[in-house]
């Protein structure tokens, strides 16, 4: 394993490790998760490092890379192209999203960042009754929370409405040793919700959503996760032209390096 940094178009440092040689896979975490947090994708990264180049960077805002103010989604865009420039020689690369981190690479596709194919594990997309939608303020919610000097608020408000946490259990986790890292890195949580856009709004799919999407798109969710989570990953699939749903058995909202990493082999080394 390796580690490196590089610039971002902006000027900002994005910190990453990188495994094995071969075709590049690029990681890129859900909200609040970097890689000091997510030990998995280093576990995948080893157990395909003999046939990949596998990097997992730090989003903005958390871990060891930089942010640069004001925020932009087409930030996170080019920060990902400089990454893949770095390790991909620009040449386009795959990409792996976990949770919101699928919206990131759908978007960043879309905006014309170099991407071959794109692994989608559990997108979260609420088109439907099956959950409580997002507040049209979550976002102008996060940003004031964050803004007054209280991360905390915004961190539960992203436990509560996207999460989807019933809120008598937030005591346990506010007195968990997880929460100081939170509050850090909480204002990148309307990062993400910028992202999501109107996904979870509990309508349809916009028509011209991801219109430009025209790559090879594996869309996962695991057998015992959450109804609306395996709704979601069902109607982004049935969104794309090019997507193929699959069913991870005995899985939830993450996945056993062992498990995850043949499905990432198999499609990361197809043709096309």
């Amino acid at each position: 394993m390796s580690e490196g940094t590089v610039t971002s178009a902006d000027g900002t440092a994005i910190a990453y490790s990188a495994w094995g040689e071969g075709d590049p896979i690029v990681i890129i975490d859900g909200a609040t998760a970097h890689r000091a947090t997510t030990p998995e994708n280093a576990a995948i990264a080893e157990l395909l490092a003999d046939g990949f180049r596998v990097v997992n960077h730090d989003r903005r805002g958390r871990g060891a890379s930089g942010d640069t103010a004001p925020y932009a989604v087409e930030r996170e865009f080019e920060d990902l192209a400089a990454v893949i420039d770095r390790e991909g020689g620009g040449r386009p690369v795959t990409v792996f999203g976990w949770s919101s981190g699928g919206h990131l690479a759908l978007n960043a596709a879309q905006a014309g960042v170099p991407v071959a194919r794109l692994v989608l594990f559990e997108p979260p997309v609420v088109v439907d009754g099956s959950r409580p939608p997002l507040p049209d303020d979550y976002v102008e919610r996060l940003d004031a929370a964050v803004a007054a000097g209280r991360p905390g608020d915004a961190v539960e408000l992203f436990m509560t409405a996207a999460v989807g946490m019933p809120p008598e259990f937030l005591g346990d986790v506010r007195g968990s040793e997880m929460w100081p890292g939170l509050e850090a890195i909480a204002h990148t949580i309307a990062y993400d919700g910028r992202n999501l856009g109107d996904t979870m709004s509990g309508r349809p799919l916009r028509a011209d959503l991801w219109d430009g999407v025209d790559v090879p798109v594996l869309v996962l969710h695991g057998d015992r996760t959450w109804p609306f989570l395996a709704a979601g990953a069902r109607a982004v699939a049935g969104h794309l032209p090019t997507a193929t749903l699959q069913v991870v058995p005995g899985e939830n909202h993450s996945a056993a390096p062992e498990v995850l990493a043949p499905v990432l082999r198999a499609f990361a080394g197809k043709e096309g």
